[in-house]
């Protein structure tokens, strides 16, 4: 198999956006397989090895047969193989599911004669196993269809990277903690710039907050000491086959202090190239929620 190919396995609950995440893909130039059943999988690489396809998405739905027993060994027969692979699994509140699926007035494909909640359980039950070995999980809880495809884009757009993706995620405690970060940095110790009138209205990406934040006492050391214990664990993670890490670094809000703390976080990382390359970006859930 080339280096440069690298088979994704898309699943995960129904309704959580499967097929958003599927189009976006498409867009960026994977080559997507939809509703495959498991068992075919490792055929289905085969014939893409025999060609010039260098991405692609396989879309795995519950439906499909003995799901998750097929689906376990098939990933086992591809990391036998030494396939470059990942699963990516999309997860959503219970709550959030039931809203879309009564907005579509779509059953749940495991509802039957019961209720979406108890399709819903049954699901989730089946996939839990499946969840915690996910190489990436996505919450699409708080997401519309726009975010979701910008979330897969900035995870998947700049091509294979030989060291780790790092997603630092900025966030307001006020509106809950994101579910799929891997790591969370707490920036309430900082004194806050919503209490300085001329700053209030601005946000963590300008200069003036920015500044009045990275320089509040305590702050670089705590940059820095973070930006260096990141550097200690990416070898790790290579060595578990873990490529894509969410950071999150929230305040109150999520407008003034976890920004700026989350930009000055990803800009240092980027830097960080040897033994093993960081690719580091910003993303901020709550800025302009307010």
């Amino acid at each position: 198999m080339k280096n440069n190919r690298e088979v994704l396995v898309l699943t995960g609950m129904s309704g959580a956006g499967r097929s958003t995440v599927a189009h976006a893909l498409e867009d960026l130039g994977w080559y997507v397989v939809d509703n495959v059943p498991a068992a075919l999988l490792p055929a289905l690489v085969e014939q893409a090895n025999a060609s010039d396809i260098s991405s692609m998405a396989v879309v795995v739905d519950v439906r499909s047969g003995r799901f998750f027993d097929d689906l376990t060994t098939s990933l086992k027969n591809l990391a036998l193989s030494s396939t470059t692979h990942r699963l990516l699994f999309l997860d959503a509140t219970d709550q959030a599911l039931v809203q879309r699926f009564e907005s579509t007035r779509r059953p749940h494909p495991l509802q039957g004669t019961d209720r979406i909640v108890d399709g819903i359980e049954r699901e989730r039950t089946k996939l839990e196993e499946l969840r915690s070995s996910a190489d990436i999980v996505i919450d699409t809880t708080n997401l519309n269809v726009h975010q979701l495809e910008k979330r897969v884009g900035e995870i998947f757009a700049a091509g294979h990277k030989v060291g780790v993706r790092v997603n630092v995620l900025s966030f307001g405690y006020k509106y809950g903690i994101p579910v799929d970060a891997d790591l969370v940095v707490d920036c309430r110790f900082i004194p806050n710039p919503h209490w300085i009138p001329e700053l209030r209205p601005l946000n963590g990406t300008s200069s003036q907050v920015s500044q009045k934040v990275l320089t509040s006492e305590g702050v670089e050391d705590f940059v820095k000491t973070y930006v260096s214990l990141i550097e200690q664990i990416v070898p790790g993670y290579i060595r578990e086959g873990k490529k894509f890490v969410t950071l999150a670094v929230g305040c109150t809000g999520g407008k003034h202090r976890s920004v700026a703390v989350a930009e000055e976080i990803a800009k240092r990382l980027n830097l960080i190239s040897d033994p093993t390359p960081v690719d580091a970006q910003a993303v901020h859930r709550d800025m302009g929620r307010e």
